[in-house]
């Protein structure tokens, strides 16, 4: 009885929520109200995973990730993990950006989702033209190749999304090659991927994976309940080697925050509002979605922590003039 009547009460909140001017939601008395409104939608939602995902999806974070490898010398290598990497978009638009940016790079990258089907999909870098429309049958059972094919790409995604929607055609023209209603990542972009089922939240990771340069870990802790993305998050911590860096968008803000704060991680300044605000599905989903993205603000004491969606983890090890070893904090290396 008790949840019937927050439901009810929830629901007459949206009704306010969607009816009220911008000039009002953009004020300090409208940002209590969605903050306050988003609280209980977290508090009543039954949240699940999802694989609605999209080539090059937040343009700053490629960004910011290439000028952070930029530091590397020439011909370094990079070991890179992307954590519950869904069909793969996220993947290859991590290695164009990089590739293109700085091809002396040897790159290894580990890709990661506790689905089977969705990791054979994702290896295989074939994604269907068509639009859901073309699709006729219901069930995965009866469905053509060609129906599996438009099912898997489109799965998850909203009714007028298209995975390649945030692409231009030079990078649809560079990325992939056309074959007929397919279009199939090119073989060099394919190269120095592991793909490998796993649970993020296993604490068994780190062996199985090793320590990475660059930790992904985007998009996916929204949809699991806070605890649980906690303990998650602090797992996935120890994937990182000293002085490496965590990309964590996607997750409760409190709960991140929290973990930065408790853990030490330095905060990356470059680009810090730009990649915040880089992902529209996100941005858009703010108050009415749990993985809708609170809007930044720069009246917080803590607005650098609790927007930054990469940090540098631990210290970077060093050598003293006379060889012995030493540590530089990494907040110096920034």
């Amino acid at each position: 009885m008790r949840r019937r009547c927050l439901e009810i009460y929830l629901r007459f909140r949206k009704q306010i929520w969607r009816h009220l001017p911008d000039s009002l939601r953009n004020t300090p008395v409208g940002g209590a109200y969605a903050r306050h409104l988003h609280a209980l939608i977290c508090r009543c939602s039954k949240r699940s995973q999802s694989y609605g995902t999209f080539f090059m999806r937040n343009r700053p974070e490629m960004e910011l990730m290439c000028r952070l490898l930029g530091q590397k010398a020439h011909g370094a290598k990079v070991a890179i993990s992307v954590l519950a990497c869904s069909k793969g978009a996220e993947v290859y638009s991590i290695l164009w950006s990089i590739r293109r940016a700085r091809p002396d790079l040897r790159v290894t990258l580990q890709a990661v989702d506790i689905s089977r089907e969705i990791i054979d999909f994702a290896k295989e870098g074939a994604y269907s033209i068509k639009g859901r429309a073309s699709l006729k049958a219901l069930e995965q059972l009866g469905m053509t190749e060609e129906e599996k094919l438009i099912w898997l790409t489109y799965r998850d995604q909203g009714p007028n999304e298209s995975i390649f929607e945030r692409m231009d055609k030079s990078e649809m023209d560079g990325m992939f090659d056309r074959e007929g209603d397919k279009a199939k990542v090119k073989p060099w972009l394919k190269e120095g991927i592991t793909w490998r089922v796993g649970d993020a939240s296993s604490p068994e990771l780190v062996d199985e994976l090793g320590l990475q340069d660059v930790v992904v870990a985007n998009r996916f802790l929204c949809h699991m309940e806070p605890a649980a993305a906690e303990e998650c998050l602090r797992n996935i911590a120890g994937l990182v080697k000293p002085g490496g860096y965590i990309f964590v968008s996607g997750v409760d803000l409190s709960v991140r925050t929290r973990v930065a704060k408790e853990l030490d991680w330095k905060p990356v300044p470059d680009l810090l509002r730009e990649v915040h605000e880089g992902d529209l599905s996100v941005t858009r989903g703010w108050p009415l979605h749990w993985w809708g993205l609170e809007p930044f603000s720069e009246d917080r004491p803590d607005w650098r922590t609790r927007y930054a969606s990469v940090f540098r983890l631990g210290e970077v090890p060093t050598f003293n003039p006379d060889g012995t070893a030493g540590l530089v904090a990494s907040s110096k290396q920034i």
